[in-house]
């Protein structure tokens, strides 16, 4: 159902290719999915689904779906190259916005057009997005643990008492901010399709352009507009909700917003002094600029409006960091997140006062409420387990022979699904250069990085598959 808006786009502008591509793909996914549910009713046990469950569900949906949202772009001969597509399909789904293609402008408007769509719907999260569209047969604790596995942050609740309307609500913010957003690109004189494209890249952080400049060639306005929105959609949605409920008190003390607003506001401020100092822009351009890249960056969008691998060493060195820190959690940006950033400055603050006053008992606290320590342990496997598969992912790409600035910033960009590194895969670049093996290592780094790396290592380490006794 989801491929059809593509498959009428394709129809429209009267590419016969696109139309079959996208249509033989969705005969693919409907035999698929019935062949899936024939073999659940074929099962008659009743069987209760728990957090493992939702782990592995959640992993190995993804990796289907990429698969699947692959086959336009292969059956087409778009993208002839399955690895490639398979590259390409994951970065719309997993919002990261990396691309094989070295000329964008040449793909055909219903393809360009699903390509950017898949940013739309891996922003709230594909399964999230079914939930709210389908009953849940299997009770509202799976629907939690899905919902967990799927959405970014250490960690995520409900915002109503049932946990369909809690997803409802979640879409609900999404579509509401998604068309706001259209309307002002709309209002700037933006054509529909481009408008439609970059509002999909600019809801799911993902970034995909539809032009070979990216968003180079748009108006002023138009670039202020999606910096903007980038920055809107890397807030927390619970915030908005609360928003919504007019509890802007607790909304705007909530310190993950907070940090968020002041590491974005601060970067600005010394990536636009570092511009100004080298003379590449006059004031203007330099402030329009490093807002529009800090946005990109620190959402995980991957948009861009001019050459940032140009500007001076410590302007990138501070892009480089900000790829790793992230937007908010409950956001559609990637990255570590902001929430995590705070728990672990907190927790490692925490933990130099129980040194100097052994006796002591002191709680990490988050907007002054204690935070359970399942939470703040979590955090810290999670960046333990998030350190060693970047070094590992470096150590995998860098056979292929590139430069260090082009590997790391590769690895960093797909795991924390940014789109454009720096180096040889800059914003005026491509990730065409890696070989096979090295796409395929990028590819699984984005799903990690996207379902922040419980659900796949989980889904592929052997003790999930082992019969209980």
């Amino acid at each position: 159902m989801l491929i059809l808006p593509s498959a009428a786009v394709a129809l429209g502008h009267g590419e016969t290719h696109g139309v079959l591509a996208l249509l033989a793909t969705a005969a693919i996914c409907a035999l698929l999915g019935l062949l899936l549910f024939l073999l659940g009713r074929a099962r008659q046990e009743k069987q209760v689904l728990y957090a493992r469950e939702s782990l592995v569900v959640a992993g190995a949906g993804w990796i289907l779906v990429s698969l699947l949202g692959a086959l336009p772009f292969f059956l087409s001969g778009e993208i002839p190259n399955y690895i490639d597509a398979f590259f390409e399909a994951a970065s719309g789904f997993t919002t990261t916005g990396a691309s094989i293609l070295s000329n964008v402008e040449a793909m055909s408007r219903g393809l360009l057009f699903w390509r950017s769509f898949t940013h739309w719907m891996g922003g709230i999260g594909v399964l999230v997005f079914i939930l709210a569209l389908v009953r849940n047969q299997n009770g509202g604790g799976f629907t939690l643990h899905l919902l967990r596995a799927e959405s970014p942050g250490p960690q995520v609740g409900k915002l109503a008492p049932r946990m369909r309307q809690s997803v409802q609500l979640l879409l609900g913010v999404y579509l509401a901010l998604s068309v706001v957003n259209l309307v002002f690109l709309l209002a700037g004189g933006m054509p529909l399709f481009d408008a439609l494209c970059t509002m999909f890249g600019t809801a799911g952080t993902g970034g995909f352009g539809i032009k070979n400049s990216s968003m180079a060639g748009y108006s002023p306005y138009l670039q202020t507009v999606t910096t903007v929105f980038m920055a809107l959609f890397g807030v927390n949605f619970t915030l908005y909700y609360l928003l919504v409920r007019k509890q802007w008190r607790g909304a705007l003390k909530d310190e993950e917003l907070r940090l968020y607003v002041g590491i974005m506001l601060g970067s600005i401020v010394l990536i636009m002094l570092s511009v100004l100092t080298s003379g590449q822009l006059p004031f203007g351009e330099a402030l329009h600029h490093s807002a529009f890249t800090v946005s990109s960056v620190m959402t995980t969008t991957g948009f861009a409006t001019i050459d940032f691998d140009l500007w001076p060493e410590f302007s990138r060195a501070i892009l480089l960091i900000l790829m790793f820190a992230g937007s908010m959690a409950g956001s559609t940006g990637g990255g570590i997140k902001t929430a995590r950033l705070l728990i672990l400055w907190k927790s490692a603050r925490a933990g130099v006062r129980r040194m100097l006053h052994p006796r002591s008992v002191k709680a990490v606290h988050i907007n002054g409420r204690p935070l359970d320590d399942a939470v703040v342990k979590r955090t810290h496997q999670y960046l333990v387990i998030y350190c060693g598969l970047t070094l590992l992912g470096f150590a995998v790409v860098a056979l292929d022979g590139h430069t260090l600035e082009t590997n790391i910033s590769a690895v960093a960009s797909c795991l924390n699904n940014i789109g454009p590194g720096l180096g040889l895969v800059g914003p005026s670049a491509n990730y065409s250069i890696y070989s096979g093996l090295s796409k395929v290592v990028l590819t699984l780094y984005m799903l990690v990085g996207r379902l922040e790396i419980f659900p796949i290592l989980i889904l592929f380490a052997p003790s999930t598959w082992r019969r209980k006794a």
